[in-house]
This record gives C-alpha cells, structure tokens and sequence, in this order.
C-alpha cells in the first residue's frame, strides 16, 4: 500500500507528519528520518484491525465495493 504524507518543519525543532487519507493519524520525530519512522508505525496501528470491528451480528451482511 502507498500513502501519501505530509512532512512540515515544526516550529520547535523537528517535524511534524501526517497522513492525508487517513484523519487523526499524525506524528512527529527529531528529524526527517525520525518522524518517517514513527508515521510508518503510526500508519500500522492506525490500520490495525480492532477485535470489536470483527464481530459481525447474525443480521450482518459484507459487501465489497470498488470506489
């Protein structure tokens, strides 16, 4: 999967980064190197999947959907 992020200087030292496509789903680091480091792993927990969000209700139905 590629994403797209955002790295911005921070105005006290360091950069702050986040994720467009993904709200709320942000870090920083002491340098570039730092924060792409810590958006990675901010991006896997952000997609971790919750144990709640696998249990489905007898009535529920899934249904896959190209956009």
């Amino acid at each position: 999967m590629k994403l797209t992020i955002v790295l911005e200087p921070s105005n006290d030292g360091g950069y702050t980064v986040y994720v467009p496509t993904l709200p709320g789903c942000l870090s920083e680091g002491d340098s570039k190197e730092d924060a792409i480091r810590n958006i990675r792993e901010a991006i896997e927990l952000y997609l971790e999947p919750v144990e709640d969000d696998l249990a489905l209700s007898p009535e529920a139905e899934q249904i896959e959907l190209a956009v």
